[in-house]
């Protein structure tokens, strides 16, 4: 899918994800700690935007950060954007897909690896295409 094929409206959104991706992605809610498919996951890939199939994170960027989301220490180049979060009382910083600017997650600067980033990540978020 590329920029130009992108549903135009929140209702063709609506339509294309399930609604749980739907509330995700596009109305930046969060899943439950711990249910997300890509929790657990060691397969070697590329995890995708699960709303428009860009790729956003390589499988060696993953760590198991014990929160209960997928976490990676780096983003593929150009793959998301970044802004400010002031919701809920806290200043996060939020990351977007960079092709259709839909809701991923957060960034923190907490991380275990050389990059101190931690990019905490809701599965429904993603895509992973196996090597």
């Amino acid at each position: 899918m590329t920029e130009h094929d992108l549903p135009e409206s929140e209702e063709e959104w609506k339509k294309m994800l399930t609604p749980e991706q739907y509330a995700v992605l596009r109305e930046k809610g969060t899943e439950a700690p711990f249910t997300g498919e890509y929790v657990h996951e060691k397969a070697d890939g590329t995890y995708a935007c699960a709303a428009c199939g860009n790729p956003l994170f390589d499988s060696s960027a993953k760590f198991d950060s014990g929160t209960g989301w997928p976490s990676f220490d780096q983003a593929l180049e150009g793959a998301i954007k970044t802004q400010s979060d002031t919701a809920h009382g806290m200043h996060r910083t939020e990351i977007t897909c960079a092709r259709c600017g839909s809701h991923l997650g957060h960034v923190f600067d907490d991380g275990p690896t050389l990059t101190g980033k931690r990019y905490c990540i809701n599965s429904v978020c993603l895509d992973l295409e196996e090597k």
